[in-house]
């Protein structure tokens, strides 16, 4: 047995969702990324003294959507608190944050991976907001501070110690990142920060019951990159270990140009952050009605969707992963099932040739003017044999995307309806097989692969308008024969 299989990884992840809003948590100041720094701030997000936070609802909103989604239990009553604690790009000196009343308590998120399926447990998830960012790079004597995401809102998902893997980890990151996507509450972009991830690692000999030393590993900014510092993480306390060392409890940085995690500080003893309630705002009371009213508007959701691919669509998981990772891809392509039965070939046009033009022009999906009704069309003449599938993907479906135009109408127009009367095809045929007399004995004789040279013939003197299921069945019974 190998050093790695005689342990394993306990993982806990705290993942930090920054919403889409107009405004900030506490704020009227503008959550917009990419504007010049510390152009987004005012009087209160750097608090002045004598000013007052005012709670944005749909920060509460959002977090209630991500509860429902998770089959969270949703907190009536949530009190907001101070987290005290100095750093430089922290106007306030503290945070307002939850701490004994999270909004959301338990749920979980359903992961797999190519060995497992498995539920992750959520502790909690609870709103909080942003600090500024220290910028390290841009001086050479000095970090610079920019103050425009100071304040704005954040949902923290605090995980279950549940992962067992770095596999695990990626998978349910990725779920997060789709989750909060479908909901419209966070884009997910981890590279511009406003999905981040904080994982706390240790390490334990099979079988024992206690939890190993844990450190938490910190500035990962894509779901490869935890991936990478997990596994990185995990060896490293295994080969700590089996020298006869310690592990540290420590937070830890990830190198992604090195793929190593380096030591940040160390953790003596548990941070006090001196909690107390927030005095500026008042408790929020959330209504059952209002949950139910917003439970109502709730978009399908992955899970659903991917049941839905697989069970009465009868889709591989594969192709039902690739369709819902988007979730308008996914409704456009369940849309088109609502007027077609052909569901393997629907998938296989979003999948392949649609996708494939969205990302060439940089389109959303919502972008194109061609309705779900007429891909069905296409899909249609495919299953009737009427166009081939290279005539669909090549030419009629490109145009039907570009130019708004009826799958019915861009056939006829390049002359693509395949010819599928059987009088006309018997008269290609006997062109074909007199053509290559000598050719006809060698295939009774044996020689079935030159069913191709009959079969390219017959395309050449139809101009490849002869169906080639059907060309190819008359052939054979007359060759046959």
């Amino acid at each position: 047995m190998s050093n790695k299989n005689k342990y394993e990884a306990i993982i806990g992840l705290e993942v930090h969702a920054q919403l889409i809003t107009q405004t900030k948590a506490y704020s009227s100041d503008r959550n917009l990324y990419g504007e010049a720094p510390n152009s987004l701030t005012s009087i209160i997000s750097l608090a002045h003294p004598g000013t007052l936070p005012k709670v944005n609802d749909e920060v509460i909103n959002h977090a209630i959507k991500l509860g429902l989604a998770v089959g969270a239990k949703i907190r009536n009553y949530n009190q907001y608190a101070r987290k005290n604690y100095f750093y430089a790009d922290l106007p306030k000196g503290y945070q307002i944050t939850q701490d004994k009343t999270p909004i959301c308590s338990g749920g979980k998120i359903k992961i797999k991976t190519d060995k497992i399926e498995k539920d992750i447990n959520i502790t909690r998830i609870h709103m909080e907001e942003d600090a500024g960012k220290s910028i390290h790079d841009l001086d050479p004597y000095d970090s610079l501070i920019d103050l425009n995401r100071a304040g704005v809102p954040l949902l923290e998902i605090v995980s279950e110690p549940e992962i067992s893997s770095a596999d695990e980890a990626y998978a349910y990151l990725n779920k997060i990142r789709t989750l909060v996507r479908y909901l419209e509450i966070c884009d997910g972009n981890m590279e511009e920060g406003s999905l981040r991830c904080d994982a706390n690692i240790s390490v334990r000999k099979k079988g024992d019951k206690k939890f190993g030393t844990k450190v938490e590993v910190k500035n990962m900014n894509s779901s490869t990159n935890v991936k990478k510092a997990i596994d990185y993480e995990i060896k490293r306390q295994i080969k700590l270990l089996e020298s006869g060392n310690s592990v540290v409890h420590e937070t830890r940085n990830y190198s992604a140009l090195k793929n190593i995690t380096l030591s940040l500080r160390h953790k003596e003893k548990a941070n006090d952050y001196r909690y107390f309630p927030e005095p500026d705002l008042p408790p929020i009371n959330i209504s059952e009605e209002h949950i139910y009213k917003i439970q109502n508007c709730l978009p399908p959701l992955p899970d659903f969707l991917y049941k839905k691919f697989t069970e009465k669509y009868k889709l591989s998981r594969y192709d039902a992963d690739i369709l819902i990772e988007d979730k308008n891809i996914a409704l456009y392509f369940d849309k088109i099932c609502d007027h077609t039965n052909s569901y393997k070939i629907c998938a296989n046009l979003v999948i392949g040739c649609i996708k494939s033009y969205l990302n060439e022009h940089a389109l959303n999906i919502l972008e194109i003017k061609t309705k779900a009704e007429d891909i069905a069309e296409l899909i249609d003449l495919i299953e009737s044999n009427k166009i081939s599938n290279t005539a669909a993907t090549n030419t009629i479906l490109p145009n039907m995307l570009s130019n708004n135009l009826s799958a019915n109408y861009i056939a006829n127009k390049h002359n693509l309806i395949q010819e599928s009367n059987e009088d006309v095809l018997h008269h290609y045929i006997r062109q074909a097989i007199e053509k290559y007399p000598d050719k006809v004995q060698e295939y009774k004789n044996g020689k079935k692969g030159l069913i191709g040279l009959f079969m390219g013939e017959v395309m050449k003197l139809s101009k490849g308008k002869a169906d080639p299921k059907l060309a190819n069945t008359l052939l054979k019974n007359i060759l046959e024969k």
